[in-house]
């Protein structure tokens, strides 16, 4: 394989997150799915963020959240994700680009504004999500620069995505550039209700094109409609690799050749557990990319995640690659 300028681009929702605290109470009483993501329009966004208590705001996404881990941790990385042309788009690419993220997706000029997600934080650190997709759904294939995408060892493409018709003609093209360069595509589900909205579509995805496929729990069972277990097997051998995150028991890594479970070693108070499947995926590829073995591989992934879900936010607030490091001597 030829030299790669990065080591990963992700395609994603490029999104600011805003975080606040909420009880099961305000949950029910505007009917949102616990521990889940629904999305909604504006005027719902705005409503809900009147209603909310005193609230954080961080630059997120799942897949920007990824590539964040990513350069925390030393890797090189790039991101396609569409804002628009206004404060909070300033925002989000002011963020990704002072860690070192190479984003030069052009902003969209007038239409819908930039994507919000609204996290609301429960006593359990459960995370449960309300997202207003804006300038997000305006991702085309136009925004595809395949040069980027034939310059990276891995895709890593957001499940999130599949919502938008333009976007996942924009994946799909990104995907076909890379099987052509001989890359490796990595996928995660990112949710099991889109699991549910895409099924056949999803099965067909990870079967035909997928190397590297990310999920947890409930999401690989919602794309086999099986027990954990049945899905396990189910998925053996459909991709080379399936990294299957299972909060407090760690992970395990699927191959045709063996299943790996592995514990997280770190104790950690949980605070809040939004990113925890992003920078799983970060320590994972950033294992996999430097040739590290698939338990490392997992270790890392289970570190990364718990980095971030011993605080509000979800991205790392220190650096990784000093964690590692850190973690190594021990």
């Amino acid at each position: 394989m030829t030299a790669t300028r990065y080591d990963v681009v992700a395609i994603g929702n490029a999104i600011v997150d805003i975080l606040a605290s909420a009880d099961d109470a305000f949950l029910a009483a505007r009917s949102l799915p616990k521990g889940r993501m629904v999305l909604i329009d504006e005027a719902q966004a705005d409503a809900l963020y009147d209603q909310m208590g005193p609230a954080v705001e961080a630059s997120g996404g799942s897949a920007a959240n990824t590539v964040a881990g990513l350069a925390s941790l030393g890797s090189t990385a790039a991101f396609i994700g569409k804002v628009a042309d206004d404060t909070l788009g300033t925002v989000f690419r002011h963020d990704i680009t002072a860690i070192g993220v190479h984003y030069e997706t052009p902003p969209a000029v007038g239409g819908p504004a930039t994507a919000r997600c609204m996290v609301l934080i429960t006593p359990d650190a459960d995370r449960t999500m309300s997202t207003y997709l804006g300038a997000c759904t305006r991702l085309t294939p136009a925004d595809i620069d395949e040069s980027i995408i034939v310059d990276s060892k891995v895709l890593y493409v957001e499940g999130y995505l599949w919502d938008e018709p333009e976007a996942k003609d924009a994946i799909m093209q990104a995907i076909c550039a890379a099987k052509e360069a001989g890359r490796q595509v990595a996928l995660s589900l990112s949710d099991s209700l889109c699991v549910r909205r895409h099924h056949e579509e999803f099965q067909e995805l990870v079967a035909g094109f997928v190397d590297i496929l990310f999920a947890n729990e409930a999401e690989i069972c919602a794309l086999f409609d099986a027990p954990f277990e049945q899905a396990v097997q189910a998925i053996r051998g459909t991709v080379a690799i399936a990294a299957l995150t299972r909060g407090a028991d760690g992970c395990q890594v699927v191959t045709a050749r063996e299943i790996l479970t592995v514990p997280i070693r770190t104790s950690v108070t949980v605070v809040d557990t939004t990113g925890a499947g992003d920078l799983f995926a970060a320590g994972f590829l950033h294992g996999l990319t430097q040739g590290q073995s698939l338990l490392d591989c997992a270790h890392l992934g289970n570190l990364c995640a718990a980095e971030v879900i011993s605080h509000v936010g979800p991205r790392p607030t220190i650096s990784l690659k000093t964690l590692v490091l850190e973690a190594m001597a021990v």
